[in-house]
């Protein structure tokens, strides 16, 4: 069962502070019992771990139980005082006159944005999922209807990191401040419309106080006067609404421009200090104790990388230390995202979220200064990661995200992806997130169906119920997985030894009486990948009859199908000549059941963009009573 375990809070603490290695932060739950071995592999050769206390899934990281906010009485009346509304300027400085509305201090974030999108801004265009959108017809009002892409880029303000990445100050001022103009416009009211959510209200004012040189260094007075006033009034409805958000990135943005206004806004201390016991609460219920985000969300990880790094940038223009919490849980969330970057440097496609590329998430990586290895597996996370050789293999072993923690939520529950090198192999389809732009919204339901993962579905039904607005029904509530070490029958002890995860969810149980467990074995040199799917019964007694089962394996972008003439395997040519035979194995529903095919499948990448590609798919009757089928995938040249 998918878990984590309580650990003593000193031993937290130990864990917390230090970086991140291969190896997990926390012991890793061995569960559910053995099937049978897919091939010729014999039992561990080292014996299993002492047996770890288990408790119930409590997945959220009490970060501030473990690095608390230090203040001294005196601090802790004065963030008292400010929560119960007493202005800010009172509480700094209680007989003086308020100052005057100004920045403190100029922030310089490492964080670099897109300079493409920044040379198209100066065009005249916003470029936001490979799609340009003209700046002087689009509409900023609260009533327009964007996709969820767009209206992020746009409301957040991101697009001022690009910008900045394409020009000096004073050739990117007049773009930003046309853009400004025009979204103050059309966005006077607080509160109302997609502007105002949370965490774009939090993105926007980090955004506009990092980027402020840009945004107010242009001619128009006037503008740089409204813009502070936006600022004041932007962070004075965040400290009403973030301690009412839901737990999750959007309250960790709310809280992080709270704190940025309370560092470069005049009489910021109270609110400061106000912002930092929110966040740090936020953080630790945004993240699990593995360090991996609760929506399950690369994009999201990402994005909260690239946040606390800004958000520090602001400490170090005033010369401020920030909450060591900060820094600490940037260095924890690092490790989960490296483990789902591919040999090409791109991260895999789960949850909703393309392949996001590789010079992206490096830019993200080398701003943070963190430097860390990937983490192999993580409980919480519940994205497992193998390296062997060239070869490279991400698992899903963990429910999918709950309802409140979802942004674009999948049943991808037991899907996998694998890479050789830089060549993708086995993929998801991915991106359910960035509908709009070039991807048609009417498909965006069903990529985010257990049928455009690689993964077993059965009857055509998904594992976890798909609804709308990206959120998620009933279905998977437990995952058993286990990971060790086999070697081969006959080898020498210390050779040879392969990686084996198994892994089983409850998905189709109250449906149809079956768990789905998957046994993945990849071999010490990379060049073997043998799996099985099996069909367990629920019950002793076995329901009659049978129901229809599909294997789908979604084939990477470029990959060149060839099914055998006996119709039980297929080569796989890779863009760069790469040999891969796949090959179905002995099934106990017998062989004439059973059949494989090559059909048409699609595959988005990082920018929103659909490829046509093709995906091998295994098909037939199963047993109510259940099944199993086993394939292999050999790498022959």
């Amino acid at each position: 069962m998918t878990t984590l375990l309580r650990t003593p809070a000193s031993a937290r603490a130990d864990a917390l502070v230090e970086r991140v290695g291969d190896a997990p932060l926390l012991p890793f739950a061995n569960g559910g019992a053995s099937a049978a071995e897919p091939g010729a592999l014999a039992e561990p050769t080292t014996p299993p771990p002492e047996e770890p206390q288990i408790v119930e899934p409590a997945r959220a990281l009490a970060l501030s139980d473990v690095i608390t906010v230090g203040s001294g009485p005196g601090e802790a009346l004065i963030r008292l005082a400010y929560r119960l509304g007493v202005p800010g300027h009172v509480l700094s400085q209680p007989f003086r006159r308020p100052q005057a509305l100004r920045l403190l201090a100029t922030a310089a974030s490492p964080n670099r944005g897109d300079r493409a999108a920044g040379t198209a801004l100066r065009a005249g265009h916003f470029l936001i999922q490979a799609t340009r959108l003209p700046i002087a017809s689009f509409d900023f009002s609260p009533n327009a209807h964007h996709a969820s892409g767009v209206e992020r880029v746009i409301h957040s303000f991101a697009w001022l990191a690009d910008l900045a990445a394409s020009a000096s100050r004073a050739d990117g001022a007049g773009a930003a401040e046309r853009i400004a103009t025009q979204w103050l416009r059309g966005n006077a009211v607080p509160g109302k419309g997609p502007a105002w959510e949370a965490e774009l209200a939090g993105l926007r004012l980090v955004a506009w106080l990092v980027h402020a040189p840009l945004l107010l260094g242009g001619q128009d007075k006037g503008l740089r006067t409204r813009l502070l006033a936006a600022m004041a009034e932007t962070a004075s409805w965040l400290d009403k609404r973030a301690p009412r958000e839901t737990a999750g990135f959007g309250q960790v943005a709310a809280w992080a421009g709270v704190v940025a206004a309370g560092l470069l806004l005049p009489h910021g201390k109270p609110r400061r200090l106000y912002g930092e016991a929110g966040l740090v609460t936020a953080l630790g219920d945004m993240v699990g104790e593995d360090g991996g985000v609760l929506s399950r969300c690369p994009a999201a990880q990402l994005g909260a990388i690239q946040l606390l790094t800004d958000l520090i940038a602001c400490y170090e223009a005033v010369k401020i230390v920030p909450p060591p919490a900060l820094a600490v849980m940037r260095e924890l969330l690092v490790p989960p995202l490296l483990a789902l970057r591919h040999g090409d440097g791109a991260l895999g496609s789960w949850q909703g979220q393309g392949a996001i590329p590789a010079d992206r998430v490096n830019a993200v990586i080398e701003a943070s200064g963190v430097r860390t290895r990937p983490l192999g597996q993580a409980a919480g996370w519940g994205y497992q990661r193998i390296k062997a050789g060239d070869t490279l293999l991400q698992f899903d072993t963990a429910p999918p995200p709950r309802a409140r923690h979802a942004r674009a939520g999948c049943a991808s529950t037991l899907a996998f992806e694998l890479s050789d090198g830089p060549q993708r192999i086995v993929v998801n389809c991915g991106g359910a997130a960035l509908v709009g732009g070039q991807l048609p919204a009417r498909i965006g339901q069903g990529l985010r169906a257990s049928a455009a993962f690689s993964t077993l579905v059965l009857d055509n039904a998904n594992s976890t119920a798909v609804l709308l607005h990206g959120q998620l029904g009933k279905g998977v509530e437990t995952v058993e997985s286990e990971r060790r070490m086999v070697v081969g029958k006959g080898a020498r002890p210390n050779t040879q030894q392969a990686t084996r995860i198994e892994a089983a969810h409850d998905g189709y149980a109250s449906r149809f009486g079956l768990t789905h467990r998957r046994i993945l074995t990849l071999s010490a040199d990379g060049t073997e990948l043998g799996g099985e799917d099996i069909l367990v019964p629920t019950s002793k007694n076995g329901k009659r009859g049978k129901i229809t089962f599909a294997i789908r394996f979604h084939l990477g972008r470029g990959v060149e199908v060839q099914l055998a003439p006996d119709k039980r395997g297929a080569s796989l040519l890779l863009p760069d000549g790469r040999l891969w035979q796949f090959r179905l194995g002995g099934d106990r529903a017998g062989p004439d059941e059973i059949t494989l095919s090559a059909e048409d499948s699609l595959w988005v990448d990082g920018d929103g963009r659909p490829h046509a590609t093709e995906q091998l798919v295994i098909e037939g009757l199963a047993l109510r009573s259940g099944g199993q089928f086993s394939w292999r995938l050999r790498k022959t040249g």
